[in-house]
Formats: structure tokens, C-alpha cells, sequence
């Protein structure tokens, strides 16, 4: 005997909701396979559902789009930081500057070491630093570090922390609706089986062919397992056959 598949995607959701709130509309209340109770269920509850999937897919598609653009922000931001360091202990090693000076950017006077900027976080960390340390250093009368200048450097930081904040802020977005979702879906498929028990109880003393015929009309999905598609196979092959 087939048996019923519930949908497993939205798509499918949608469209099995869709086509019973379509007989909703088609079939008069008296002649409905099920209650107007569930009709009114669907309307309230469809809008919603369509709503909040089209919201999920806008953001993960505005998050994707951007993607590309902030993982360039983020290597701009990293090449000039890193260039801006290295520049400065170059100078410590020509004489130009004494070594004290690694200590207004929180490093070690006697390592000429980048810092790790591999993450966004160190990247927030000792872009900070780097940015605050050297303005001080100027204010105290110190000659400013050029190519690049710690202003250029401040830009690209600063092109950073907008796109990270942006990004950030479209994750959660997306995460919210996905969560939202989540809880959606389990509501759809818990009014698509009442409609479908509904449905099926109602067309319960009709023969099987005729039940399933009558039900499919009102989206309830049926899967034949696959011993039993052979036996249906077999059954509609031998009535073809014409016999001498």
C-alpha cells in the first residue's frame, strides 16, 4: 500500500499549503474535504511563513554578495597595518628611531616581529594600537612614519571596522530569520498533516484507487515502495498485453 510523504523542503511546504487553501477558495464549505477552521488556519499562517522565507533567502544573498567585498577590506586593512610596522622597524634599524618607540604600539622593544593579524579579532586588537600608539607618538613630538602614513592606515582600519560591523550585523540578521524559520517550518508541517488526516478521513470509505485520486487533488502526496512499484509495474504491464 502507498504510503503519504510530508514535504521536506519549503518549496514543497508551500506548495501543499498553497493547494489546499486554492480548494479552499474553489470548493463550497459544505463540500470540503476539511474544517473551514483549517481554512483560516492557512490564510493567517501562509503569508508569514512566505514572508519570513523570502527574508532568510534576501539576507543570505545580500551576505554572500558582500562577502568578497569584505574579505578585500579585511586584506587591505591587514598589508597596510603590516606595512605600517615594518616600515617603523626598518627606521628602528637604520637609527632613525630608538627601539623605545615598538612600546607605543603594545610591543616588545626588543622583537621587530609583526604581530599576528591573522584573525579579525587581532586585526581589531592591534589595528587599535598601531593607530592610537603612533598618534600619541606624534602629539609627544615624535616625526611621523610615512609610506604609509598613519593616517592612510587609519582609513583602510577604519573601512575595516564598518565592514566587519556591517557584517557582523547581516549574520546575526540572517541567523534570526534562519532560527525563525525553524519554528515556522515545524508549524507548517503540523498544519499539513491535520489538513491531510483531515482529508483523508473524510474520503476514508471511497475505494482505495478513488481515495488516494480524491485526496491527491487536495496535494496529499503518495510514494509507492519500491517492491510495491515492481507489483504495480507487473500488474499495469500484464493488463496491456494483448493475448492471441
Amino acid at each position: 500500500m502507498p504510503y503519504r510523504r510530508l514535504p521536506n523542503t519549503d518549496a514543497a511546504r508551500i506548495r501543499a499549503l498553497r493547494i489546499a487553501l486554492e480548494k479552499g477558495r474553489e470548493v463550497h464549505p459544505s463540500q470540503m474535504a476539511f474544517s473551514p477552521k483549517t481554512i483560516v488556519r492557512i490564510q493567517k499562517f501562509l503569508p508569514q511563513y512566505e514572508n519570513m522565507i523570502q527574508l532568510q533567502r534576501q539576507s543570505y544573498a545580500s551576505q554572500n554578495s558582500k562577502s568578497r567585498d569584505y574579505a578585500e577590506t579585511v586584506r587591505k586593512a591587514r598589508i597596510y597595518l603590516t606595512h605600517f610596522i615594518r616600515v617603523m622597524n626598518m627606521a628602528i634599524f637604520r637609527g632613525d628611531l630608538p627601539v623605545e618607540t615598538r612600546a607605543f604600539y603594545g610591543l616588545a622593544t626588543n622583537e621587530a616581529t609583526v604581530p599576528s593579524l591573522n584573525t579579525e579579532n587581532e586585526l581589531i586588537s592591534w589595528g587599535k594600537r598601531i593607530i592610537e600608539g603612533e598618534e600619541y607618538r606624534i602629539r609627544k613630538g615624535g616625526c611621523p612614519i610615512t609610506n604609509p602614513t598613519i593616517a592612510v592606515v587609519k582609513v583602510r582600519y577604519q573601512n575595516f571596522i564598518e565592514a566587519w560591523n556591517y557584517q557582523k550585523t547581516i549574520t546575526k540578521r540572517t541567523l534570526d530569520y534562519t532560527e525563525k524559520n525553524v519554528e515556522l517550518r515545524k508549524e507548517a508541517d503540523a498544519i499539513i498533516v491535520d489538513i491531510w488526516n483531515e482529508v483523508e478521513n473524510t474520503h476514508s470509505k471511497l475505494p482505495e484507487d478513488q481515495r488516494m485520486a480524491a485526496c491527491e487533488d487536495y496535494g496529499v502526496v503518495y510514494f509507492y515502495r519500491k517492491n510495491e512499484m515492481n507489483k504495480a509495474g507487473a500488474a499495469s504491464e500484464a493488463q496491456s498485453t494483448i493475448w492471441p
